[in-house]
């Protein structure tokens, strides 16, 4: 009964997590406003892929999160704000980091500002687990340190910082969630696991970087549910809380596991081009989600060998979409 007349608005709506957040959206809410980056190709991203008859419920809007006035313009009349607008691709961060610092900072502040402004019943503001660099203890909570490991990463903490002092200053109702690394359908290749299980379906060697990280994925049906169960707790408004299973592999056991599910040993070589600087590549990421889970009884469902079944099959029926022979920074 929470979300049946609501109107929200997901920023990002174009991305991966925010395509899949839009669409279980629909099907709760009275109405969805999703912004898709603006471009001159009149390209929706991934909400174009979503069911005709999901898509055709939603007001979709082309825009930019880095002009004030057109953020104004759409939060206007909602209740719920979804922030999910962002640059994410870490090693882009290293060649382009101002573009970070206006898209992921000032694209926040401007979020915020038109929350407060228009009265925003609840804001809920996108982290990531990098902003907590290579762990200095497992599983990290929510008071790990914070370390701004690539540019990404530094720009993500700005964000969740001033989302903090929105809370503090002008008790803004905003959550702030903390995803691990999220994957399914729809993630672009400049993700590991699309890169692994499209390279294993063309039959070549899997061309990676370092196979040591160990990180903890989560199917981006339950990160969306989390996100969800944060928005309508009254309990986390001006806390940070963490979005993961728990359970941790490393890029190796991960293609170990898709070799499985395909029935073949997966042939692995080192490219160099994908190995981040040493100081800059976060080494170990296993979430504590306890928190969230005592706040809103929040638990994943999707067990990674589950989760890697759907991708692949999902990639069997949509490799033409990926340029599989480039390597996508």
């Amino acid at each position: 009964m929470f979300w049946k007349n609501k109107s929200v608005v997901v920023t990002g709506a174009g991305g991966f997590i925010g395509s899949h957040l839009a669409e279980l959206l629909v099907n709760r809410c009275k109405h969805v406003r999703a912004l898709a980056h603006y471009n001159g190709r009149n390209d929706e991203g991934m909400l174009e892929l979503i069911p005709k008859s999901i898509h055709k419920e939603m007001e979709i809007i082309l825009g930019d999160i880095r002009d004030p006035f057109a953020v104004r313009n759409l939060v206007k009349d909602c209740d719920i704000v979804f922030h999910l607008g962002a640059l994410i691709a870490i090693p882009y961060s290293y060649v382009a980091p101002a573009s970070y610092i206006d898209t992921n900072v000032l694209g926040t502040l401007n979020i915020l500002e038109a929350c407060r402004a228009e009265g925003i019943f609840r804001m809920v503001h996108t982290s990531t687990s990098e902003v907590y660099g290579t762990a200095q203890y497992t599983p990290i909570d929510e008071k790990h340190p914070l370390q701004g490991q690539s540019p990404y990463s530094a720009s993500k903490i700005g964000a969740d910082k001033l989302a903090e002092s929105y809370y503090r200053s002008f008790r803004l109702p905003v959550v702030t969630v903390r995803p691990f690394n999220t994957y399914g359908p729809r993630q672009s290749a400049r993700a590991v696991i699309p890169t692994i299980i499209t390279q294993a379906l063309t039959g070549g060697p899997i061309y990676l970087g370092s196979l040591t990280p160990v990180r903890d994925m989560t199917y981006v049906k339950d990160t969306c549910e989390g996100f969800l169960a944060l928005a309508q707790c009254d309990k986390a408004i001006g806390k940070v809380v963490n979005l993961g299973t728990g359970q941790a592999q490393s890029i190796g056991d991960i293609v170990e596991i898709v070799g499985q599910i395909l029935g073949r040993k997966l042939n692995v070589k080192t490219d160099k081009k994908r190995i981040r600087p040493k100081e800059s590549e976060v080494m170990k990421l296993l979430s504590d989600n306890s928190l969230c889970c005592q706040l809103t009884g929040w638990k994943p469902q999707v067990t990674l060998k589950k989760g890697l079944a759907e991708i692949i099959k999902y990639l069997e029926k949509n490799l033409d979409r990926y340029k599989i022979s480039k390597y996508n920074i």
